[in-house]
């Protein structure tokens, strides 16, 4: 469309605007139409009053979802303007089917006002999301305000005049514009649905942890496909475009994201195999943490002491890893000590294990067990073994009270801990 052609359509779209206000505004329907619009708002008012006395909203939307129930509440919150709507539509369907040449150009920007508080209100109480919100209020004030001015068939006209035609598929600003909303509102709708169904899942206590993330990745993936397939047939896309997309995207995969899909394939391959889950505790390196959240590129191991590791998946499948906590929680944990020749090593043993027997989340099945090592030059070196059932809680903590018994139960019954000025004495006595 030329520059011309486009000033026409403007000049023809004011023109209409024009004649379209001097005929209603000087029309003896007016005063009629403004006091249908009065006592419709007195009926909506009267109605919604008497609706709120007799209608529990609590007691009726017990055990709805989340958004269910806020949608519930936003619609009992506008029902003044939800009656209003449905009066003024009943009486202008009624006067244009009984009353011959009727004016209801006032009615109409009445309701078409009406419709569009009510969905930009509803919507803005469930989504949150404030960029989702705003499009969508521009939209519908948008739409109101054309259809009141009777130009939202001419804007359509408009924006769908100028084409660009690629592959068999014609692309115009009203294609791009619709493809646009819907998409943006698609995915805000695919995420708020998959984060519910995330979160049953999680609730779901037949399923392992693994099976659980794994389930709700797979869930995500096919409900953002599935949004994404209907915005495109909704606007008559053909699907079939979509296999230059599919190619582009392995050109891509050959050049770039072999990475990115390696992370995401051994994602699925830690979560299907439950080599890796959530709540384990493994080893990655010199690293030890628990894990946590299972990404499609990366896990997040925490080591509890306020870094949190974000190792890429591919470095857990080809890489060594140790999973204390693979097939159980049991967990074995050691710790090193010596004691004088002066002490009878029998005594120190048996000293050692019961000491670790009354120490914070240590198991007494299995009992904890000590071992002789080595008969050093100045001291015997024993090794002292015990079991603990929760690795996920930290060792060091749990290896700290440990020692901090030995040494306190070692002062009582008189077994002697090597000091270090008593080694240098007995080494410059030796020489």
């Amino acid at each position: 469309m030329d520059t011309e052609g486009l000033e026409s359509v403007v000049e023809t779209l004011f023109t209409t605007v024009r004649h379209t206000l001097r005929v209603q505004l000087t029309s003896p329907w007016l005063p009629i139409q403004l006091v249908i619009v009065l006592i419709a708002v007195l009926v909506a008012m009267a109605f919604s009053a008497l609706i709120r006395r007799r209608f529990d909203l609590v007691s009726a939307t017990m055990g709805w979802p989340a958004y269910l129930r806020g949608a519930a509440r936003r619609l009992l919150g506008e029902t003044t303007t939800l009656v209003f709507i449905l009066v003024i539509g009943v009486v202008r369907i009624g006067i244009r089917t009984w009353v011959e040449n009727p004016r209801t150009y006032i009615l109409l920007i009445a309701v078409n006002l009406a419709t569009a508080w009510l969905v930009i209100n509803v919507l803005a109480g469930l989504i949150h999301n404030k960029l989702i919100n705003r499009i969508v209020a521009v939209t519908a004030w948008t739409i109101a305000a054309l259809s009141i001015l009777n130009l939202l068939d001419d804007a359509v006209a408009a924006l769908d005049a100028r084409a660009i035609v690629l592959g068999g598929l014609r692309i115009t600003p009203l294609l791009v514009l619709k493809t646009s909303v819907l998409l943006v509102v698609a995915f805000w709708a695919a995420t708020t649905i998959s984060n519910f169904l995330d979160r049953r899942v999680k609730e779901t206590s037949e399923l392992t942890p693994s099976i659980q993330v794994l389930l709700a990745k797979l869930l995500r993936i096919a409900i953002m496909a599935l949004a994404v397939v209907i915005v495109l047939s909704s606007v008559g896309i053909d699907l079939s475009v979509l296999a230059v997309l599919g190619g582009a995207v392995g050109v891509g995969l050959g050049f770039g994201l072999q990475k990115i899909v390696s992370n995401f394939v051994s994602g699925i391959i830690l979560l299907a195999d439950k080599s890796i889950k959530p709540g384990d505790v493994i080893s990655v390196g010199d690293h030890v943490g628990l894990v946590g959240t299972m990404g499609a590129r990366y896990t997040s191991v925490d080591t509890r002491d306020g870094r949190e590791y974000l190792i890429p998946n591919e470095d857990l499948v080809t890489q060594r890893v140790v999973n204390w906590s693979y097939s159980s929680n049991l967990v074995r944990v050691d710790v090193k000590f010596s004691a004088t020749y002066a002490t009878d090593p029998r005594k120190t043993l048996a000293t050692a294990t019961r000491a670790a027997a009354g120490a914070p989340r240590v198991l007494k099945n299995p009992a904890p067990v000590c071992h002789v090592l080595a008969f050093g030059n100045t001291a015997i070196e024993y090794e002292l073994w015990f079991w603990i059932d929760d690795p996920a809680a930290g060792l060091t903590s749990v290896r700290s009270g440990v020692m901090l018994a030995l040494w306190d139960t070692f002062e009582r019954e008189g077994v002697a801990i090597p000091k270090p000025g008593a080694t240098r004495v007995i080494l410059d006595q030796a020489s």
